[in-house]
């Protein structure tokens, strides 16, 4: 039976979110350092949505330009992060994004700031917070350092994708992967060997976790509601430590659990509560 309009929507922004959750199991597996990894992971990527969509992923604009370095941000930071910390620490801590998005907004873009977004930030505050709790080595603190930097550039890009238009979105991309290979080229010095065990995991987390994983939910993004996007959003940082506790051994703080659910909960609830009194609203006449 064919799956209707909406379904393959929902289908495909599921299959987008799972493979983005890999990327903390397979950033761990790699022998390569952060740098290097960062390098042919976003090697891989940029070909592949050169190769797609080659001049849609070649025009550009000036805020095009500053996202794709905010996204070059989001890639490095993240890597480098989920290489001290934890990857649970890593993903949540990144997750955090929407939050900074909800302060910057109204004072970047002009946008009402309402009460449910002071409510929001407080939980989430408290969330992050539980990072910080118990006996914390210093890769601990240093990756949730980086993390909550990855975050804070994950905001800017957001925020610079509704400034350059929906035009450039997957310039944006491309660009941003182009950076990263530019800025961390140095990091292949005196690099003598590259298993072949490494290689294909750094092509698989270019081109799928990334390239092919954006391309199939920029698909799906037009065929489902933004609340329904939002919540399957979150199977990324949910299966994220899973995958990497069951290939990797990695078990995350009692705490980190904690945090996360304390941080995935507000969000959700933000976002279905605004989507419920936005359905409320009158039509226009």
């Amino acid at each position: 039976m064919e799956l209707s309009y909406h379904r393959k929507g929902i289908l495909t922004v599921v299959v987008a979110a799972l493979l983005w959750s890999t990327g903390g199991l397979f950033i761990k597996l790699v022998s390569l350092n952060s740098l290097q990894l960062s390098f042919f992971r976003s090697l891989f990527a940029g070909l592949v949505i050169l190769i797609m969509f080659r001049k849609e992923a070649l025009k550009f604009n000036k805020w095009s330009l500053l996202t794709g370095l905010c996204y070059a941000g989001v890639l490095i930071f993240f890597v480098v992060a989920t290489k001290l910390t934890t990857a649970a620490n890593a993903i949540f801590l990144q997750y955090t994004a929407p939050i900074y998005v909800l302060i910057l907004e109204p004072i970047l873009l002009k946008t009402k700031f309402e009460r449910i977004n002071l409510v929001t930030i407080i939980f989430t505050f408290l969330g992050m917070a539980l990072f910080f709790v118990g006996k914390l080595s210093a890769g601990d603190l240093q990756g949730n350092g980086f993390a909550l930097i990855s975050g804070i550039c994950l905001t800017f890009m957001f925020l610079g994708m509704r400034k350059s238009g929906e035009e450039y979105k997957f310039s944006t991309i491309f660009y941003g992967n182009l950076f990263v290979v530019i800025a961390v080229s140095f990091s292949l010095i005196g690099l003598e060997s590259f298993p072949l065990n490494d290689l294909l995991m750094v092509g698989y987390l270019g081109i799928f976790q990334i390239g092919i994983a954006y391309v199939i939910f920029s698909y799906g993004i037009n065929r489902v509601e933004a609340i329904e996007a939002s919540l399957l959003a979150m199977i990324e940082p949910v299966l994220n430590p899973v995958w990497v506790f069951i290939g990797y051994g990695e078990e995350p703080s009692f705490w980190a659990i904690v945090g996360g659910a304390v941080i995935i909960a507000a969000i959700a609830f933000r976002t279905i509560m605004v989507e419920k009194r936005r359905r409320r609203k009158p039509l226009p006449v």
